[in-house]
């Protein structure tokens, strides 16, 4: 029966620390890229405007069915066909960061439609525009109701960003097949990479779990501390539309 040997983690110490840092700035440029454009399409979902509603329900309809390795593809090998050529670093982050934003973008925008609408419809009154109305009123609210999404989606762009071995993406993955072709230790191997995951992903849920409940506690005093009139508060618990 193999035996796992956790001493391949020093012999080899370069090329998972390489590899894990990799991941981490992977993960971390994606997992910025794709709140950003996540967050575009998701007010595109619901603005309006009839022919930015079609482009973010076709974006997000059109990636979203899309493999990420095939969308990892387009970028490393597609562009290259007409002269761009990307490196497994930038293709696969690109790829990583287009995928998870679809999915960024379909939370975001359940957490925007059940905001009250009166909300919305105060802000307007009061002489904001659309844009100023979602990024100061409507999108604050919902980032607190959609954290716990957006933590699930962070955690699964960790894991998935292990694609990026295919295109020699220099990630976590890519340099643990190189130490197996060397070593042949493959359950060692692998063990330590999972190991190595869990250190990223773990915590993340923990600050995750840490930020949802001090989002909610501070939900708590403000209603408590603040109270509505009935007369301020009618109308204003209409969901988004």
């Amino acid at each position: 029966m193999p035996e796992i040997d956790i001493s391949v983690l020093w012999r080899y110490w370069d090329d998972f620390s390489a590899g894990f840092l990799n991941t981490l700035k992977i993960s971390l440029m994606a997992l910025t890229g794709s709140f950003l454009i996540g967050a575009v399409i998701a007010v595109f979902r619901i603005a309006p405007i009839k022919p930015l509603n079609w482009f973010g329900a076709a974006y997000v309809e059109f990636i979203r069915n899309i493999p990420l390795l095939v969308t990892i593809f387009f970028f490393y090998y597609g562009l290259s066909s007409v002269g761009l050529n990307l490196d497994g670093f930038v293709s696969g982050t690109l790829g990583l960061t287009i995928y998870t934003s679809a999915f960024v973008a379909e939370s975001i925008r359940a957490g925007i439609q059940s905001v009250p609408k009166g909300q919305l419809e105060a802000a307007r009154s009061s002489g904001l525009s659309y844009i100023q109305t979602m990024v100061h009123v409507v999108m604050p609210q919902a980032v607190r109701i959609v954290l716990p999404a957006m933590g699930n989606q962070s955690i699964n762009l960790v894991k998935n960003s292990s694609i990026l071995a295919v295109v020699a993406g220099l990630d976590l993955m890519y340099f643990a097949d190189s130490v197996n072709s060397a070593t042949f230790q493959t359950l060692s191997v692998y063990t330590v990479v999972a190991i190595l995951y869990l250190v990223i992903t773990l915590p993340l849920n923990f600050l995750v779990h840490y930020l949802e409940k001090r989002l909610n506690q501070r939900e708590i005093r403000n209603t408590t501390h603040k109270p509505r009139s009935r007369k301020l508060s009618r109308g204003l618990d209409r969901p988004l539309n």
